[in-house]
């Protein structure tokens, strides 16, 4: 089964692009109008600019199409990454070098399009296609394949990896912005598993000595507790981008203030992201191990969720052999083809380690689509809302995809066979 043709479509993203290095390094920070700030990363105009997908459009021979969008994340070439995603630069090898292999692509299997597309390319002097190809044109072949099957793209990898798919929905973290308490309150209003998520990008986001971030977490806890219906019992999630890190560089104070993060909460489990930003994946990694353990040891009960530096499938290997935290945010674009996203969540569940299959506010529905049957197939901890940092409409997509993928991976059915 191949392709009849294929399209690329240059489109809009979830969200925007940040340069991280840009705004760390800033006396302060406002995104959209600190316009004197100077972009520091390579690849970006400003320091905010619009995100860009490009849409891949796989023609079948039976006159259905399958979809994928590239996209990359957020904070594009920091801590490893892969530089800025900017589609004019990135149309011409589709064009001449993508295009070719992809209509000589047998879509009956999945698996082995993938490894190949991970791969070094001969015809880009044995480099690789950047993450956000591979992401996209990943997601279009595991369609195509699903759509060869009449089945969903769950079953697919149900099948190829032989996973068991999920019989509920896969709890879901909320990404709220940190000022918008109506939309705080509508999350817990529809019971979310997670929330609210609330960047703290800057080091003046978290106040003197975290004064402000403590205040927000106990504003959150004490929203939940007088607004919640009975039974309601979320996780609360912070991702604070390395700030608490750059304050409290001596590990035990950094200990200490993760007690008083603890007792702000009470009594929900909170998680935190990104609690340090190192130099290196070596020093993250180290650094993270020794956070955890001391936490551990003085029985602070505050989880910790790797981001940073931890963005292929090897470098998610190396943190969870380290035991560096209780959990890594898979984000996908990041790791590039959408396997690798899968063999990452089972690979931590065989360590022990928990994780968060993420992404970015700067994806797209078709991308969030594909995540939520993934999610299904493989079941991680929880899922990252997204497109966008509206929260409702992230929410509705994953939750309604799952609530679907369920329904229709229980139906009687006798696929499988061409």
């Amino acid at each position: 089964m191949l392709p009849v043709d294929v399209q690329f479509v240059v489109g809009l993203s979830g969200y925007f692009v940040k340069d991280l290095a840009a705004v760390r390094h800033s006396p302060s920070y406002n995104p959209l109008t600190d316009t004197a700030i100077r972009p520091r990363t390579s690849g970006f105009k400003s320091v905010v600019q619009p995100g860009q997908v490009i849409s891949i459009i796989l023609h079948l021979p039976n006159g259905s199409t399958a979809i994928g969008d590239c996209a990359d994340v957020i904070f594009s070439g920091a801590a490893s990454r892969d530089p800025l995603f900017i589609a004019e630069d990135n149309l011409p090898i589709l064009h001449t070098v993508v295009k070719k292999w992809l209509l000589s692509c047998d879509l009956s299997q999945f698996r082995p399009n993938a490894e190949y597309l991970s791969s070094t390319w001969p015809q880009l002097n044995n480099r690789k296609l950047h993450s956000a190809l591979r992401y996209g044109l990943s997601q279009a072949l595991l369609a195509a394949t699903a759509q060869v099957y009449s089945c969903t793209i769950a079953e697919i990898i149900s099948r190829e990896w032989g996973t068991h798919i999920a019989k509920h929905p896969v709890d879901i973290l909320a990404s709220c912005h940190r000022n918008d308490t109506l939309q705080l309150d509508r999350m817990i209003m529809k019971q979310v598993d997670l929330l609210p998520h609330a960047s703290f990008v800057h080091v003046s986001d978290i106040g003197s000595n975290g004064a402000v971030l403590l205040e927000y977490i106990a504003f959150v806890a004490r929203r939940v507790k007088e607004r919640k219906a009975v039974g309601y019992t979320p996780r609360l999630h912070f991702d604070v981008y390395g700030t608490v890190g750059d304050i409290f560089t001596n590990t035990d104070q950094l200990v200490e203030f993760f007690g008083m993060v603890q007792r702000a909460a009470e009594p929900y489990e909170v998680l935190i992201e990104s609690p340090i930003i190192a130099n290196t994946k070596e020093e993250q990694i180290r650094r993270l191990a020794e956070l955890r353990g001391l936490l551990r040891s003085k029985d602070v009960k505050v989880k910790t969720v790797a981001d940073e530096w931890c963005n292929t499938l090897e470098d998610i290997k190396e943190f969870a052999c380290a035991g560096a935290v209780d959990y890594v945010q898979i984000k996908m674009p990041d790791l590039g083809g959408v396997d690798k996203s899968i063999d990452a969540v089972i690979y931590c569940k065989s360590k022990g380690v928990g994780c968060c299959l993420g992404g970015s506010a700067n994806e797209t529905d078709v991308s969030a689509r594909i995540t939520a049957q993934v999610a299904l197939a493989v079941r991680p901890d929880f899922l990252l809302s997204k497109p966008g940092i509206g929260a409702d409409e992230g929410l509705m997509i994953l939750r309604n995809e799952m609530l679907r993928g369920v329904a229709l991976a229980g139906r009687a059915k006798t696929w499988c066979r061409l």
